[in-house]
């Protein structure tokens, strides 16, 4: 969660300051509760041109954090909250195949997540 600091700037939790967070000042509740008291239309357009669309921006382009083959999959889930939750060999298999029409080359991730059921095949029947 961001958070002011008691210099005005944005924190995010863990004392990084979030000044180059594209330029909006606020959290999501911040902005969550501006939206609501918002007086005019023209008070919520800055908010969302000024505040939200950089948030989700740069929520949307974090290449580390949520690559966008990971977070453009037609259902709006991510994948690794479904992945996480299984062994290794089957949650690379899903990635792979959850992943395969988001990216270049589905036949090589399709290969891949073979390759991944294959070892699980093979330690289950040893």
């Amino acid at each position: 969660m961001l958070e002011r600091t008691d210099r005005n700037e944005v924190n995010d939790g863990c004392g990084k300051d979030m000044d180059s967070y594209k330029g909006h000042r606020m959290n999501a509740n911040e902005l969550a509760h501006e939206l609501e008291n918002a007086k005019s239309i023209s008070e919520v357009a800055r908010l969302v041109k000024e505040e939200a669309i950089p948030m989700l921006k740069q929520q949307t382009n974090d290449p580390v954090n949520h690559p966008k083959h990971y977070t453009d999959h037609p259902s709006g889930i991510e994948c690794i909250q479904i992945t996480e939750h299984m062994g290794f060999n089957l949650g690379n298999a899903l990635k792979y195949i959850w992943r395969c029409d988001l990216k270049k080359d589905a036949v090589e991730d399709l290969r891949k997540a073979r390759w991944y059921i294959d070892r699980e095949i093979a330690k289950r029947t040893k």
